[in-house]
């Protein structure tokens, strides 16, 4: 293969705002269509690759009740009188949250 081989990921603030990319590739002059097939895949990989670990990250960094779901449920409790179990689909945020109480 020559050393043409260049590979640029371009972020606008398109794809900043939608989460996509485009991906720039130029592959070598001399290259038949079975490398430059494997070229195109092997950067399609790493891109889908980058990807999934910013989604896992973003997952780990998501705000759940888990910590503070037995709280709040004994918060319902004292303030209102009754036991109430608080989903895990239940907002985050504890003003939405105690907003739904007559849900749980």
């Amino acid at each position: 293969m020559a050393s043409q081989q260049q590979a640029r990921v371009e972020e606008t603030p398109e794809a900043e705002r939608t989460g996509e990319r485009t991906v720039e590739i130029s592959i070598p002059d001399n290259a038949d269509e079975a490398e430059a097939a494997a070229i195109a895949a092997a950067i399609g990989a790493h891109v889908r690759d980058q990807e999934l670990a910013a989604a896992a990250a973003a997952a780990e960094d998501e705000e759940t009740w888990d910590d503070r779901r037995w709280a709040f449920a004994g918060r319902v409790s004292a303030q209102q009188q009754r036991t109430a179990r608080v989903p895990r689909t239940a907002p985050t945020n504890p003003w939405s949250a105690a907003g739904r109480t007559d849900r749980f």
